[in-house]
């Protein structure tokens, strides 16, 4: 790693944001960039399309806007990381950060779009742009709400999303959702395809090392289609009839106001600006061995939310920075954020070339859901990770478990709702936004420790290691 760092420049320039690499080295790290986010990138726009009912395997005759969803998730990922490296005027960090499709949102989306088609994407794409414009309003005010968010909180709120997403990835390995309740569901055929991804993807991310490792989920997709290909589950019909090239058309999906769907992105808004924060104070720390500034902090802030509201307009989902970038850049030690423009170009490229999209919409529902199991399951995962930082005392205790259950139960039994007016009730089904919300209030508001008295009855002899100090 030393001697390929030398021949990318001193370490002086390899600290340096603004540091230009000879382009010949340049084009290869950004198309890496590319393919370390490609696949979650392109992921939410599948998910949403399919539980609205034009996705993969649904046979709707509106399956191509899922091709043009997908294409507008490459483009305007590329375009929010444009704002992010280049910037204009108080807008981005101007550091390497590449942004992609959140999966924070989506169990956010998936109330407020299931089975409804292509007619609830006029009230979705509404809700992008006002949550997108209320994230970017965040940035003078990010540092100051950090507060309500230790890890408890933030670990709390990425295991739900995690764990509201695994049930999505078994359903797409057995076959997808228009094959529950048929024979194809779960069939050994299914099942083998997804365990190829599952497998490959393991190996490669724990068997190799740099790039082979971190693009591990694309390499296994690759292998599982592949075998798709070998076993006549593939069919090239979708790529014959996209066009060469296209531009995005504004409001594609027309433009609803929904109250559901402005609160439910706001809220999310906080969550995934104090995310963005994370990642910019990663990217200083890893690549240059310093704090993040605030104008930076802010820039990125900005950058989030707008990058957002633009892909609301043309019909793509929400962005954030990703966090696999970050690792990305403390693996190869250069934090170029021309490097990374390079790479966001190259998105946008593909984002005007709509067989790219139906390319990737030939991907059998099995194979992208042995990736998804993966990437889920790491979701899962990163918010353990989070929470092994918080101090395990009788209070912190009893707020996760308070706020695990009612969430996760209103998620699991969402008819237990059916006498709700429909907005709280798509909000609070999410099991994401109560679980989040009681994990925020609980933590502001209950003393700093509760003694064992005060908890050992409810906790039914699991008393778990417990440590007494403070968050």
């Amino acid at each position: 790693m030393a001697s390929d760092n030398a021949a990318l420049g001193t370490p002086e320039q390899l600290k340096d944001p603004n540091y230009m690499p000879p382009i010949a080295t340049a084009i290869p790290l950004g198309i890496q960039h590319v393919l370390a986010m490609f696949v979650s990138n392109v992921t939410p726009a599948i998910i949403v399309a399919g539980a609205a009912g034009f996705g993969f395997g649904s046979n709707s005759p509106d399956f191509p806007n899922l091709i043009y969803m997908i294409q507008m998730a490459i483009m305007f990922a590329g375009v929010a990381t444009l704002l992010q490296t280049i910037g204009i005027g108080p807008v981005g960090a101007r550091l390497p950060i590449v942004q992609g499709t959140s999966f924070a949102f989506i169990p956010i989306m998936i109330p407020l779009v299931a089975g409804k088609g292509v007619d609830a994407m006029g009230a979705l794409m509404g809700g992008v742009l006002i949550g997108g414009l209320f994230h970017a309003a965040l940035a003078p005010f990010i540092g100051k709400v950090r507060f309500a968010l230790p890890p408890l909180v933030t670990g709390l709120i990425v295991t739900m999303i995690g764990l509201a997403l695994v049930k999505v990835g078994i359903q797409y390995a057995a076959g997808g959702v228009p094959a529950i309740g048929t024979e194809e569901f779960g069939s050994l055929q299914n099942w083998f395809v997804a365990l190829v991804v599952i497998i490959v993807t393991l190996g490669f991310k724990f068997f190799t090392k740099g790039m082979w490792s971190v693009a591990a989920v694309l390499i296994g997709l690759i292998v599982g289609y592949i075998v798709a290909l070998m076993m006549g589950m593939v069919s090239f019909g979708n790529i014959g009839r996209a066009a060469v090239f296209a531009l995005p058309n504004p409001f594609h999906f027309g433009f609803e106001f929904s109250l559901a769907a402005v609160i439910g992105f706001c809220l999310m808004a906080v969550i995934s600006a104090i995310e963005t924060v994370g990642d910019v104070s990663g990217i200083a720390k890893g690549g240059a061995g310093r704090e993040a500034t605030t104008e930076e902090i802010t820039g990125a802030t900005w950058a989030d939310g707008l990058g957002s509201a633009v892909a609301g307009i043309f019909g793509s989902l929400p962005n954030t920075s990703f966090s696999q970038n970050v690792g990305l850049i403390a693996m190869t030690g250069l934090m170029s954020r021309h490097v990374v423009t390079i790479g966001a170009i190259f998105l946008i490229v593909c984002g005007l070339i709509p067989k790219v999209g139906a390319a990737i919409s030939t991907i059998p529902i099995e194979v992208l859901g042995g990736g998804v199991v993966v990437m889920f399951g790491m979701v899962v995962a990163a918010g353990v990770s989070m929470l092994s930082d918080v101090s395990w005392n009788r209070r912190n205790m009893v707020i996760f478990a308070v706020s695990l259950s009612i969430g996760l139960g209103l998620q699991l039994v969402p008819d237990a709702l059916q006498h709700m007016p429909e907005t709280p009730r798509v909000l609070l089904t999410s099991g994401l936004l109560p679980a989040a919300f009681i994990a925020i209030v609980l933590n502001l508001v209950l003393p700093e420790e509760l003694s064992d008295e005060q908890t050992e009855e409810v906790s039914g002899g699991m008393a778990g290691h417990l440590h007494d100090d403070h968050v």
